[in-house]
């Protein structure tokens, strides 16, 4: 069993400060917060290093961009594997916040939201475009690796390449939408990635940033709306709070679109 926790033991923080574990995630890494609150440190086994220098990568270069999130303090890889330190986005988690506050906080996150996606496309040295996506789709279908607790409920009782094929039709479409208006997504913006500023309810920073890249807004705005349904008190309040985050952001909803991405990135965690 790979230990994730190995690699910081090996390659602790320049600093003797005391670190306490947070969780260990779904990718194998190990989450470590400082004592003071202030920093994190993400290490992973040896085989998940080239992911972690990824999300490295994205923060250092999101950091450029005036877009709030983790800054990289410290970076160490050995044999055991790496270890990513990076400073604490005050806030609290957009998922620990009560439906009342999330309304309130709807509106300055899609503004955030849309200054995401406004940054030049062009200028973003990293892609997570459907066509890799897709790629990465096949492998984990292929290698049986699908999580179903992933899937939505009324797909779970699906093989997940029935699931795939259903999406394939599709594609031709999605690619051509995804050149006429590719921006910078996250890449797993989910709320438990949005950190708020628990006194004015405005977006602290966005942080988990290994997926961040060019991409379909629909890449991004389906996780959140679905997301987001755990939060609100009822369909009718979704529904609502769908159409609010659609007129702040700027489009009509497109709910094939949206779906067709919700429905795809279950596939490519694995």
């Amino acid at each position: 069993m790979i230990d994730p926790t190995a690699a910081f033991r090996t390659l602790p923080p320049h600093d003797d400060g005391e670190w306490e574990p947070v969780t260990t995630g779904e990718s194998g890494a190990a989450v470590f917060r400082s004592g003071d609150g202030s920093r994190y440190a993400k290490c992973v086994p040896a085989g998940h290093v080239a992911a972690l220098e990824a999300e490295r990568d994205r923060a250092e270069w999101l950091s450029t961009q005036g877009v709030p999130g983790p800054r990289v303090l410290d970076w160490r890889a050995g044999d055991a594997g790496a270890c990513l330190v990076t400073s604490a986005v005050e806030g609290v988690p957009a998922d620990r916040v009560s439906a009342a506050e999330l309304e309130a906080a709807w509106e300055p996150l899609a503004d955030a939201v849309r200054r995401l996606h406004d940054l030049p496309a062009r200028q973003c040295p990293f892609t997570r475009d459907l066509a890799q996506m897709f790629a990465l789709a096949r492998d984990v279908v292929a290698r049986g690796a699908v999580n179903p607790d992933f899937l939505p409920e009324e797909q779970q009782g699906t093989p997940a390449d029935e699931l795939l094929a259903r999406l394939v039709p599709q594609v031709g479409q999605r690619l051509a939408q995804e050149a006429a208006q590719t921006v910078v997504c996250h890449g797993d913006l989910c709320l438990p990635n949005i950190i708020l500023d628990p006194e004015t309810l405005t977006v602290a920073g966005f942080i988990d940033l290994g997926r961040l890249g060019r991409a379909d807004p629909y890449a991004d705005l389906a996780l959140l709306l679905a997301n987001s349904r755990e939060t609100w008190a009822g369909e009718r309040q979704a529904s609502r709070a769908d159409e609010t985050f659609a007129k702040r952001y700027g489009i009509v909803l497109d709910r094939d679109r949206e779906r067709f991405y919700l429905h795809l990135d279950p596939l490519t965690w694995g």
